[in-house]
């Protein structure tokens, strides 16, 4: 089942059930004078329904966000494909005070001119981004 039909439906069917406590909450409450018979209905049916209403406009916001799936046999749109990771055969730099060693054309780096240095020090862990050492 596609991701967003998924959160669509769990949206719509939290909303409808805190739209349900909401009102079998106002009901309860609406048939009690005194504040402290009230206070039952509000915690057991008031509160938890306005969450399960909050919660379902959530998910079906995801949803949309999410889009319809991509029909089979269509590649993704061009804005959508990843950059490949930076490939650079040169030694590993470092900023100082870092403790991340980058490839020489890595992103976080590469506009740094001044302030990258060698790395020299084994206990450099790889950069995320660039991953300058092979798994």
């Amino acid at each position: 089942m596609p991701t967003a039909r998924f959160l669509l439906w769990c949206g719509l069917v939290a909303a409808v059930g805190g739209a349900v406590l909401c009102v079998l909450g106002w009901y309860g409450i609406s048939g009690e004078r005194f504040a402290e018979r009230q206070l039952p209905y509000l915690a057991s049916c008031t509160v938890p329904g306005a969450a399960l209403l909050v919660a379902g406009a959530v998910l079906v916001a995801a949803a949309a966000r999410a889009g319809p799936p991509p029909s089979p046999g269509t590649e993704p749109a061009p804005d959508t494909v990843l950059p490949p990771p930076p490939s650079s055969g040169g030694p590993p730099l470092r900023v100082p005070g870092g403790t991340l060693a980058h490839r020489p054309d890595c992103p976080l780096v590469a506009d740094r001119p001044d302030a990258v240095r060698a790395a020299g020090d084994p206990a450099l862990a790889p950069c995320p981004v660039c991953e300058p050492w092979p798994p």
